[in-house]
């Protein structure tokens, strides 16, 4: 390994150039351990961490300052993209089974920073390390940055004490993503659960409460209906009218359109909702036949900024003679009813004629490239709003030291709220999938390299010839006693669905590689769903309940 340094020294690369150079080599390593598997698991970007580790060891690093910097401002990338991701759905999903879900996320965590306390002070292990085996365990890493920001704002805090919070972390951090994977595999035999059968189950319950969009064609039976506008004859909220036929024509469908006993019209929404519409106005039909070329649907994307955050009554389609049927957000898919609020990069189902739909177009901008335009500016808003909120000192009574939820606590809470208000004036908070994924995997890889690197030089000697088995054996326990109650209480006791309770444990453990492992195990979003429901709050818990871990050992 004295080769790199050698190399680095006969070139006299600068500071800048060194850091380039070690943060390349200790990523390309990390990242290929990481595609390694290990009975099934792989550790993925968190290989990074292992292989800063060690080249620290063998003093392979650079400037102190440097590394600090790109190690907070990559762990800030990583929480923005977190954050403008889950912000949209994250406060309804609190209104709804969220509530439940954070509640049970809330006291798993609590039970896992007052077990790190316990053991802590039983076997007298230093405040900076346990709350490196606290984040560690639970494979947290802004909560790892957390604790080190507080220590370094301490009186009488050395540079070595500073360190002990990486070497806690890359002690527990293996067994912090095995344990959740031995609770999923212990729950699944234990209670004989069948992960087809489940993800079956939860499909059943989320197309019940979450029924998808159908089309059905109706021909107008009840002469009641006789001379009616079609906004006249619409009860149903969530259901929309996109084309009539009358004397085999086929029209577009508008709200002033008046229609006939004998015309034939085609409708979107619910199955439920058809159903109710279909007894109200008459049998099902199908006017393939009576097919009207000029009359077409588009799919047209929300890409003027301005639109963002209006509602469908607010765009006027029928002004310009068109329909708007359905609005899809990524996986969701709702119908064009007036009272739904478009956001920016939303795709709309439009019918109309030919002419009619090219000056629609120009209303919702429709230009699917500028997706992939960066919006660069709202990003650094955010980050700037976000150092602000997470230097805020909150002073509790009885704690020796203010508390701060931290820089990546503070963005994470800052691309929250901005996400979900989506725009404001210009701004839009939108992040296409390719580039919030790469800035993703570079800023928490940039993270991991600079918290290996600095703490790879103690590494070897807390094994050899210190505390690092007790660590070890610490850190497994503050990983397993609180997964395994709570695993075992949600299935047995809340009968919760196997897929939807390893989504929720991945969650309160932060840990992709464990979500990815329970969405392998069937085809079902269930795990996605719930880790994404739990995931911003728990990674807010888990920095401040480090930060109060460290204090009150410290005190």
């Amino acid at each position: 390994m004295n080769f790199f340094n050698d190399l680095i020294q006969i070139l006299h690369l600068s500071e800048a150039a060194t850091a380039i150079f070690v943060l390349s080599l200790t990523i390309m390593l990390g990242l290929a351990f990481g595609k390694i598997n290990f009975f099934g698991v792989r550790f993925g970007v968190a290989g990074v961490m292992f292989s800063g580790l060690l080249l620290g060891h063998f003093k392979i690093n650079f400037s102190p300052e440097l590394a600090e910097f790109i190690r907070e401002f990559g762990l800030m990338l990583f929480v923005y993209t977190i954050g403008v991701e889950v912000g949209p759905a994250f406060f309804s999903s609190l209104r709804k089974e969220g509530a439940k879900l954070n509640l049970i996320a809330f006291i798993l965590v609590s039970s896992g920073a007052l077990l790190a306390f316990v053991l802590a002070k039983y076997f007298d292990i230093p405040a900076a390390a346990a709350g490196g085996l606290f984040s560690g365990a639970s494979t947290n890493t802004p909560s790892l940055a957390a604790g080190q920001q507080l220590l370094k704002g301490l009186e009488g805090i050395t540079e070595e004490m500073v360190k002990m919070p990486g070497l806690g972390y890359a002690v527990a951090y293996p067994f912090g993503i095995l344990g959740v994977i031995i609770t999923f595999v212990t729950v699944r035999l234990f209670c004989r659960v069948d992960p087809s059968a489940e993800a079956e189950a939860y499909q059943a319950v989320h197309l019940k409460e979450n029924p998808q969009l159908e089309t059905v064609d109706l021909k107008i039976e009840n002469s009641d209906l006789d001379g009616m506008r079609i906004r006249e004859i619409l009860p149903f909220r969530d259901v929309i009218i996109s084309r009539v036929v009358h004397e085999e024509k086929v029209r577009v469908a508008l709200p002033k359109t008046t229609i006939h006993t004998g015309d034939m019209i085609r409708v979107v929404g619910t199955r439920p909702q058809l159903e109710a519409l279909c007894f109200a106005i008459g049998a099902q039909t199908n006017f393939e036949k009576h097919s009207d070329s000029s009359v077409q649907m588009r799919r047209m994307v929300v890409t003027q900024t301005e639109l963002s955050g209006k509602t469908i009554s607010e765009l006027d389609a029928p002004h310009y003679g068109v329909t708007i049927t359905r609005v899809r957000r990524g996986e969701l898919e709702f119908p064009g009813t007036g009272n739904v609020k478009i956001a920016f990069g939303d795709i709309l189902s439009v019918v109309g004629h030919e002419d009619d739909l090219k000056k629609f177009r120009g209303v919702l901008g429709d230009h699917p490239k500028v997706l992939d335009h960066p919006h660069l500016i709202p990003a650094f808003v955010c980050l700037a709003l976000g150092v602000l909120l997470g230097s805020l000192p909150l002073q509790i009574p009885g704690i020796p030291a203010p508390l701060k939820i931290g820089l990546a606590g503070g963005v994470l809470i800052a691309a929250l709220l901005l996400s979900h208000i989506g725009k404001i004036g210009p701004l839009v908070w939108y992040l296409p999938a390719s580039g919030s994924l790469m800035l993703r995997e570079i800023g928490i890889a940039l993270f991991l390299a600079c918290v290996g690197l600095r703490s790879g030089d103690k590494m070897v000697e807390t094994f050899s010839s210190g505390p690092g088995l007790l660590w070890l054996g610490c850190g497994a326990v503050i990983t397993l006693v609180p997964l395994m109650l709570t695993a075992f209480f949600m299935r047995l006791k809340m009968k919760m669905n196997y897929l939807s309770m390893c989504g929720l444990l991945a969650g309160c453990y932060t840990s992709p590689s464990t979500l990815a492992y329970a969405n392998q195990m069937a085809a079902s979003s269930a795990p996605i769903v719930s880790y994404a429901a739990v995931y911003p709050l728990v990674m807010i818990l888990r920095v401040i309940a480090a930060e109060l871990l460290i204090l009150f050992l410290l005190k």
